[in-house]
């Protein structure tokens, strides 16, 4: 069967996208999968083996892009079905415009006369919690009505081709040290502050990590310069590559560090995609949603009465469930 799948517009949600491609093609050994996606995903993409093409979507923030839509959907032939993974209107248009025959998707914002099969979210009860984990909501798209109907599944995880040539290459350029073993630390979260312990603890864990022999690698994109610059200052052995690396490089450097310390973060998910030992934080938002699909992750939390709120901004102005999780706590699940 042939496959267009409609992924989804966040770092983490694409990696753990990746659990319904080894899915599909384990059922369906001779399936060949296309992704649809912000065209920033497609390095990503690139190095998920089950993918045989990454497509980038039109699409722009708030816009629905109807003639850049209907352009890219006449040239999409061939599909036998369409799995959408967003639930936004716009993301069910190109497989409606291409006339695939079969469109699965969540029902929400009036586009189920999109679908041929419109579903209905309904989340799990584990005893007295409610769980809605993403990758459980993917991989029930790609499932069968009957299947979906259980709604939980064993979740292959997700296994991000990885290239040691580019690591190799991006260690000389950045000047890192090939034999001395690396911690990297993810100080970012696009979410909000809610997720991001403070980055004075950061840079402590930093400084005890080097004087235990790593060397410290700040990961993170250009808008976490700032963060990784306050971490690295004046400390001898710790390196602020935020913004310095491409995703791919990313997803290459991940595999050669001992630990990567993360937030819940579209980085955690990448870092456990490549091979990493995962080193999570978490403050506002749970593991019981959207944890490390590995069994290599140590998960940190402080439990506080307001946890998990899921805000992106503390409504106390404490932080206690991050400022709870102290540097000793960091250091010894990296150790």
């Amino acid at each position: 069967m042939n496959y267009l799948i409609v992924g989804p517009s966040w770092v983490g949600d694409m990696v753990m996208a990746q659990s319904l491609f080894i899915d599909l093609q384990r059922r369906d050994p001779g399936a060949v999968i296309d992704v649809l996606a912000p065209a920033w995903s497609l390095p990503i993409i690139a190095r998920m083996p089950e993918v045989h093409c990454g497509i980038a979507a039109p699409w722009s923030s708030g816009k629905l892009a109807l003639k850049e839509q209907w352009r890219l959907a006449r040239s999409l032939k061939g599909y036998d079905k369409a799995i959408i993974l967003p639930r936004s209107f716009k993301s069910a248009l190109i497989p409606f415009f291409a006339g695939v025959p079969e469109r699965v998707g969540f029902s929400g914002e009036g586009r189920s006369i999109l679908l041929t099969e419109a579903r209905k979210r309904h989340p799990t009860r584990e005893g007295s919690k409610i769980t809605d984990r993403t990758v459980w909501r993917y991989l029930g798209l790609g499932a069968s009505r009957e299947d979906y109907a259980r709604y939980q599944f064993e979740v292959p995880s997700p296994a991000l081709r990885v290239d040691p040539e580019n690591a190799a290459a991006v260690e000389q350029r950045l000047g890192l040290d090939p034999d001395k073993p690396a911690i990297a630390i993810c100080p970012g979260a696009e979410f909000g502050p809610a997720k991001q312990w403070p980055l004075d603890n950061h840079r402590a864990l930093a400084r005890k990590l080097t004087e235990r022999g790593f060397q410290v690698w700040i990961m993170g994109g250009p808008k976490d310069t700032g963060a990784g610059e306050h971490i690295a200052a004046g400390q001898a052995g710790v390196f602020n590559l935020c913004g310095q690396t491409r995703l791919e490089d990313t997803v290459d450097l991940f595999n050669r560090c001992q630990r990567v310390v993360s937030h819940d973060s579209g980085l955690m998910h990448v870092a456990a995609a490549a091979g990493a030992e995962v080193v999570a934080i978490y403050g506002s938002t749970s593991p019981d949603f959207t944890p490390p699909l590995t069994d290599s992750a140590r998960i940190l939390q402080h439990p506080v009465e307001c946890s998990p709120c899921f805000e992106r901004t503390c409504r106390y102005g404490h932080y206690q469930c991050l400022t709870g999780i102290s540097v000793e706590r960091v250091v010894e699940a990296c150790l």
